[in-house]
């Protein structure tokens, strides 16, 4: 009995010794240990993305800090992109037990971050490429569908747990060169002590230099990250490389942002915060000719993940100048197909809010504009990849007591009487008239020939005296046909939408022209400030109608060598059919000078149109074929030459 008594006693103590020996052993040993899992991880990254990773020290001190030195990043037969002097990193040791890394001090020297590219060839370019190691197709591995609450829950808590309550980083260079053109930037200074950071920031482009100050606050308990940009001096911020890289320039007074993280398990994540900038403008040719100006940004959000869908909440708030709206977004993805839906609807407001919060620059027919009464707005655009024709496309501005105080910068009812038409083709003008009486070739509405008008209208808008500017269902249908192929190729524009961009917004083709093209057309189709003939005659009177051919007139007289009122129901159909595209009239005829049998599909549903209409007989509709004599000034066209003049070749002139 004694015997096993001690036994007993003997063992947990050996098993307790073994354990601790094994501790320290373990403890002694931590920087090799470190090494050894370090090594492996940097061996699996240069071998994927062909990179030369080397550190000259390496070790732990004490549990929970790590300081190393010397680490250098280097892609292969390229110039090195990432070096760092020395660090010094303390971790939360609790955390680590439970296998999560979260940073609580960190000392940093000597930061270099640099993108070169010489020609076609860049230190970066393995971010864009395949990794060299591609799973087989044929492995049988099973295809794990991507959970994007869970992918971003991880990447912002490794974010989180790496940005540490306090520490300092001394001199932190990132650096872009392309050839002989850098963008350098430098904090002399990155201090974080108790969850504050503050730093001065150096910008070096090319030969100019710029001060910046970012400061800020981070909270990894509460998952939140606040921070603010603003000019070191009164100069505004400008940011750099854009205008080299994009043609752009982007300049503010000051930018701050702010987030806050919850997770509800793997599936679910919330992301709360507010973006918010003052005094912004902007410049690039494809947003507008003019710099756009904000006074204020403001973005309030709510942001909701799934494992497989996005959604910007609708009690987000956008503010910017005067007008505030809560936007809906939704993004769901499948079976590798993505459902979009957007949605804004704002009640009652006072129409000048909309009008006087305008960016300037953006919107330059309505700058200067004074509103009364109220309006209210309604829009939502359904898109499932899945079953594109199931699309919805609802956009409605309504009016109570809507009245123009004043117009601005652009009389916007001048097309109610004579004005002067400039039309431009690749922004620059080529020809100049007055559109009335004093142009010898206008022509009145009343003396164009009604089968011509109506082939026109049926052809370009045939609802167009019946809606007020807009037909959403040949919008939504232009839609889905642009999705289809992947392009625009078509637009969906009525005769009025037609007429606003050639008479208000011809010279500006840039993405806003569309924004400012729908507002126009809702002001002048809602207050009437044209009728309907007067603007149907304006068209007629400005189309182009082939190369520097503009106008009915000048259009019966070089291909038919008419007046606009002689046209036959065969030459009526032609002139409308080659309104789209009036350069390009001669691909309508064969080698043979005569209109191709493919024009006689289009003749049918024209004619049928008119039978309709009343201005033919059935019996005339089946007998309407694509047979037409040119007799005027186009036949040199048809025969390969360059005309001389754009000007008419009519009996009467």
């Amino acid at each position: 009995m004694m015997k096993t008594n001690s036994q007993k006693r003997i063992l947990p103590l050996a098993l307790s010794g073994g354990i601790l020996i094994c501790l320290i052993c373990i403890y002694s040993g931590r920087s090799v240990l470190l090494r050894s899992i370090v090594n492996r991880h940097t061996s699996r990254i240069e071998q994927t993305h062909g990179l030369c990773i080397h550190y000259d020290k390496l070790e732990m001190n004490g549990l929970n800090e790590i300081s190393l030195q010397g680490l250098s990043v280097i892609p292969e037969q390229r110039d090195t992109l990432f070096t760092l002097a020395s660090t010094r990193i303390k971790l939360n040791f609790w955390k680590l037990l439970t296998k999560k890394i979260e940073v609580s001090y960190i000392a940093a020297e000597d930061i270099r971050l640099t993108f070169t590219k010489q020609d076609s060839i860049a230190n970066y370019d393995f971010l864009f490429k395949k990794d060299r190691k591609v799973p087989s197709q044929t492995s049988g591995q099973t295809v794990t569908e991507i959970n994007y609450a869970e992918r971003i829950n991880k990447l912002l808590n490794l974010c989180y747990g790496f940005l540490p309550e306090n520490g300092q980083l001394k001199q932190i260079y990132i650096t872009e060169r392309k050839d002989s053109n850098f963008v350098s930037m430098v904090f002399p200074s990155f201090i974080i002590k108790e969850n504050r950071f503050r730093s001065t920031i150096e910008i070096h482009e090319d030969t100019l230099t710029r001060h910046w100050i970012a400061d800020g606050e981070l909270k990894q308990s509460a998952n939140t990250l606040m921070a603010k940009l603003y000019s070191a001096d009164s100069t505004k911020v400008s940011i750099p490389y854009i205008t080299r890289r994009f043609g752009a320039k982007v300049t503010f007074d000051t930018l701050s942002y702010s987030m806050t993280k919850e997770s509800n398990g793997k599936n679910q994540l919330y992301l709360n915060g507010k973006a918010k900038v003052n005094g912004l403008d902007i410049f690039h040719k494809v947003l507008s000719p003019e710099v756009i100006h904000l006074d204020r940004g403001h973005l309030g959000y709510q942001m909701n993940i799934s494992d497989h869908s996005f959604e910007l909440d609708s009690t987000t708030t956008v503010i910017f100048n005067k007008i505030q709206v809560h936007p809906y977004l939704r993004a769901e993805k499948k079976k590798d197909l993505w459902h979009f839906t957007a949605a804004v609807d704002k009640s009652w407001f006072p129409a000048d809010e909309l009008f006087s919060s305008l960016p300037k620059g953006l919107f330059n027919n309505l700058e200067g504009i004074k509103t009364s009464g109220e309006l209210a707005y309604h829009f939502l655009l359904d898109i499932d990849f899945a079953q594109l024709d199931s699309l919805k496309l609802e956009s409605e501005l309504k009016e109570r007591n809507f009245e123009i105080v004043e117009y601005g910068d652009t009389q916007l009812s001048k097309m109610s009487g004579e004005f002067v038409y400039t039309a431009y083709e690749n922004g620059m003008p080529v020809r100049t008239f007055p559109v009335g009486p004093s142009w010898e070739h206008f022509t009145p509405l009343d003396s164009i020939s009604p089968i011509l008008q109506m082939s026109v209208m049926q052809s370009e808008d045939g609802a167009f005296y019946y809606h007020h500017g807009f037909l959403p269902d040949a919008l939504r249908e232009a839609l889905i046909y642009d999705l289809q192929v992947k392009r625009f190729a078509r637009g969906g524009s009525t005769i009025t939408m037609q007429l606003v961009k050639n008479v208000f917004l011809n010279k500006n083709k840039n993405f806003a022209r569309k924004l400012e093209e729908a507002l126009i057309v809702w002001i002048i189709e809602t207050k009437r400030l044209t009728s309907k003939e007067r603007m149907y005659e304006v068209y007629l009177n400005i189309a182009e109608w082939g190369p520097l051919i503009y106008g009915i007139q000048e259009a019966s007289a070089y291909y038919f060598n008419k007046r606009p009122s002689q046209l036959t129901t065969e030459e009526s159909i032609f002139l409308a059919s080659i309104i789209p595209k009036p350069k390009h009239f001669r691909s309508s005829f064969a080698e043979n000078g005569k209109l191709k049998e493919s024009m006689e599909g289009y003749y049918k549903l024209i004619a049928g149109c008119l039978a309709q209409k009343g201005l033919i007989s059935e019996i005339e509709a089946d007998t309407i074929r694509p047979e037409i004599q040119v007799t005027g000034d186009a036949l040199n066209s048809l025969a390969g030459k360059t005309p001389e003049s754009s000007s008419p070749t009519a009996e009467e002139q």
